[in-house]
């Protein structure tokens, strides 16, 4: 028997994102909310791992909520800068569809951004608020190379996603 797998098939996914070699690209809506997320990393609390992130939400109105990551002795006790802005949006204005969110991290002691994707745990809290408000959630960050990549929805960002049955 060994590995041969009969009437095996091999998928393949592909996800679309948009590129850019920096923020000058942006519209400045973009450019805006991607400056509140770098803001909010300097409100973190990241003591043991001492990289801080912030994370910024546009809302269709206009609102703009900023979160960051907060951390605890008791890992796994804190919360991810996403899931901290995703949750407020939902707590404080259920009623809005978020537009787009940006986020960002820096290490503890300067001003390096560096490029940071979601945690699986914050892509699936940020999808399940997509599907909630039936709309699809743009999202910016920021590559290693500082480049900017830009997703049309969260649902790219989870191919694969755990959903309702």
């Amino acid at each position: 028997m060994g590995n041969t797998r009969i009437n095996m098939k091999k998928l393949n996914l592909t996800i679309s994102l948009e590129s850019y070699a920096n923020d000058a690209e942006l519209s400045v809506e973009e450019r805006d909310l991607l400056a509140s997320a770098r803001k909010a990393t300097y409100k973190s609390y990241a003591p043991y791992s001492k990289f801080h992130v912030g994370a910024a939400i546009l809302l269709e109105d206009g609102t703009v909520v900023t979160a960051n990551n907060q951390e605890n002795a008791a890992f796994p006790s804190g919360s991810c800068a996403e899931q901290s802005a995703i949750f407020w949006v939902g707590a404080n204005y259920p009623e809005h569809k978020i537009k787009t969110i940006a986020v960002i991290a820096r290490p503890s002691g300067g001003d390096n951004f560096r490029g940071v994707s979601p945690c699986g745990a914050c892509r699936q809290a940020m999808l399940e608020y997509e599907n909630r408000q039936q709309k699809s959630i743009r999202i910016i960050m920021l590559t290693s190379d500082n480049q900017i990549l830009i997703s049309e929805s969260i649902g790219n960002l989870l191919p694969v996603k755990f959903d309702e049955f």
